[in-house]
């Protein structure tokens, strides 16, 4: 019988919030169970297994992220989008490190696609694309280059990976402008580079 007032959306919102604290990797149901007061069997009638936890992490970060970054790139394009678009994916990668280390994990692609949010997250990504001018396959590249890029900067700021005297902020703004430079002079597939 599940515990009263234990339900799968607490159980999976207790995880993220463990997860920025101690380390998406670290979190357990044994120490979710704790946290509960309960003992690791009362979780299964809200979540399967580490695994199930691990990917409804995943999809309420990635809900969490897309959210924050629908509300900034609204009514923007170009540059102003892709800078709306990358300080929002930074801001929370830095402030949530645990949900954001969720957002990364490879999902069963069976469970992609009945994800409103992983859709969302295509729409408003591919969206502000098209405002380069680009359409498939360029854009699928664009995509990885920009998650790429943002992904390796923030994995490297939070580790404390920048050790010059340069400003990372700085930093960080010339290298959105070094992206919207690439995505305005973006070489079409199959046109001579």
């Amino acid at each position: 019988m599940a515990r009263a007032g234990l339900t799968a959306d607490r159980v999976v919102a207790a995880a993220a919030d463990l997860a920025d604290e101690v380390g998406f990797e670290n979190v357990s149901l044994s120490a979710l169970a704790r946290g509960f007061g309960v003992k690791d069997a009362s979780l299964y009638s809200h979540v399967r297994n580490l695994q199930d936890l691990r990917t409804r992490v995943a999809f309420l970060a990635g809900g969490e992220l897309i959210d924050r970054i629908a509300v900034a790139v609204a009514d923007r394009t170009g540059r102003e989008a892709l800078g709306a678009f990358a300080d929002a994916y930074r801001a929370y990668a830095l402030e949530h490190p645990g949900r954001y280390a969720a957002t990364q994990i490879r999902v069963d692609q069976s469970l992609v696609a009945d994800s409103p949010a992983l859709r969302r997250t295509a729409e408003i990504t591919y969206g502000m694309l098209r405002s380069y001018g680009l359409a498939e396959p360029d854009l699928t590249d664009a995509v990885r280059l920009l998650r790429s890029t943002f992904h390796g900067y923030c994995a490297l700021e939070s580790s404390g990976g920048f050790g010059a005297p340069r400003d990372v902020q700085r930093s960080w703004e010339r290298a959105v402008d070094a992206l919207h430079v690439a995505l305005t002079h973006w070489p079409r597939e199959g046109q001579p580079g």
